[in-house]
């Protein structure tokens, strides 16, 4: 049985020093007028940024990532169509990015399903703004459905690194669902991320704080005597 919010808020905020300290180190995602507002070019930098951080080092993607950003035309969904076999093929042999050609060919692919939302909703950022919280889980899974290499943890963290409020399962915050019975491994499955979803939902309406900061005190409030 997961505990109440509050007992893991005072475990996090032991280990890390008090409230202040631990409230100092919670996320605050971005208003839905904000994320509304951000263009199509900046969602597909940021998926395909999280794409080539997956299973590498970050810095070394983060280091390259202006190259990324000229040689993918800053990320323009219209232009990234355009993208033909011999771009590709350059873009595989370009030494001032990461040459890895299947997260490269993930851009057209992905540049299509922003499109697509976009023009049903007004622009991607519009559709990803209006998305209850309440089922987060329900948008990572149409990412990984109609985008490429979107699956695992690749679209939360994305949408995080944007500014859309959102939970992550990290090996610390699995760790504490598979404890109190939750799960009983990372969740794939529809029915284990929904399971996963109305512990959340619990939490948030106890605490009134964002499933981003929700899940980084989970994190926080683990410790080697308590798994």
């Amino acid at each position: 049985m997961v505990e109440d919010f509050s007992s893991i808020w005072q475990r996090a905020a032991e280990r890390k020093g008090g409230d202040a300290a631990l409230q100092h180190l919670l996320s605050t995602p971005l208003s839905s007028e904000h994320l509304a507002g951000i263009s199509d070019d900046r969602w597909l930098s940021a998926f395909t940024k999280t794409i080539f951080q997956s299973g590498f080092v970050w810095r070394v993607v983060e280091d390259k990532w202006p190259n990324f950003e000229q040689a993918f035309f800053d990320f323009d969904p219209e232009k990234m169509l355009m993208l033909d076999d011999s771009h590709i093929e350059r873009l595989c042999n370009d030494a001032s990015i990461i040459r890895n050609r299947q997260k490269i060919i993930t851009v057209p692919h992905n540049a299509q399903m922003i499109l697509d939302l976009a023009k049903e909703h007004g622009s991607f950022g519009k559709f990803v703004a209006q998305w209850p919280s309440d089922d987060i889980v329900g948008l990572w899974l149409l990412l990984k459905k109609q985008g490429a290499r979107l699956g695992g943890n690749s679209a939360s963290y994305a949408l995080r690194r944007m500014g859309k409020d959102t939970f992550i399962l990290s090996n610390d915050v699995v760790a504490y669902l598979v404890n109190r019975g939750v799960v009983n491994k990372a969740p794939t499955s529809i029915k284990g991320l929904k399971a996963v979803q109305e512990v959340f939902n619990g939490w948030q309406l106890q605490s009134s704080l964002p499933l981003a900061a929700i899940s980084q005190t989970v994190a926080y409030s683990i410790g080697e005597n308590y798994l």
